[in-house]
């Protein structure tokens, strides 16, 4: 994990933003030491409705959790509301965020019996909830370039662009200026 350190002014305007973040923010001492690194932003799913794909969405989550430091998927506790739904249907997978780090997720069958990566869709779904558009068409190196990598892409990982992208999305001030998007088909 990286760590990310805050110091000076720069430290005490991330303490206002921290509410957002639904993490800590710590400012330097008065002495001008480092602060503790900025804890990522939690973002809970609940993929109990993803029927069959239960370990995709897992690995999928566990695939960004490993790639970004601002921004952690973690499975929601019992009773507790999650931010992100992920279900299966038997249409096309799709995403419908809501606000950055909120939304559904469908992972659809249609897409798989057509031969598509389970962990790839769920993974690539789980980006847009992330705030990232689809950028088709586009190779098999791009998480984001979806279906148009083709069957034969099993690539589940984000490039360095998609992560420095999730990156600024969860950086304290970005939080407050991502729209909410409309529904992003993987398909389109």
């Amino acid at each position: 994990m990286h760590v990310r350190t805050l110091t000076g002014g720069l430290a005490a305007a991330v303490m206002m933003s921290f509410p957002l973040l639904s993490g800590q923010a710590v400012a330097a001492s008065p002495s001008g030491d480092a602060a503790p690194p900025l804890a990522a932003r939690v973002v809970t799913y609940d993929a109990s409705g993803a029927a069959e794909f239960r370990s995709a969405v897992d690995r999928g989550a566990a695939i960004w959790n490993e790639s970004v430091d601002g921004v952690e998927l973690r499975p929601a506790a019992s009773g507790q509301r999650a931010n992100i739904r992920v279900l299966a249907d038997n249409g096309w997978p799709r995403a419908l965020p809501t606000s950055l780090g909120n939304g559904t997720v469908y992972i659809g069958r249609q897409a798989v019996n057509q031969g598509y990566n389970t962990v790839r869709i769920s993974s690539h779904e789980l980006g847009h909830i992330l705030g990232l558009p689809d950028r088709k068409p586009g190779p098999c190196s791009s998480l984001m370039s979806g279906s148009s990598a083709g069957v034969s892409c099993t690539n589940p990982y984000p490039n360095a662009a998609e992560k420095a992208e999730v990156e600024g999305n969860f950086s304290g001030s970005a939080i407050s200026r991502v729209p909410a998007q409309k529904a992003v088909l993987v398909g389109d």
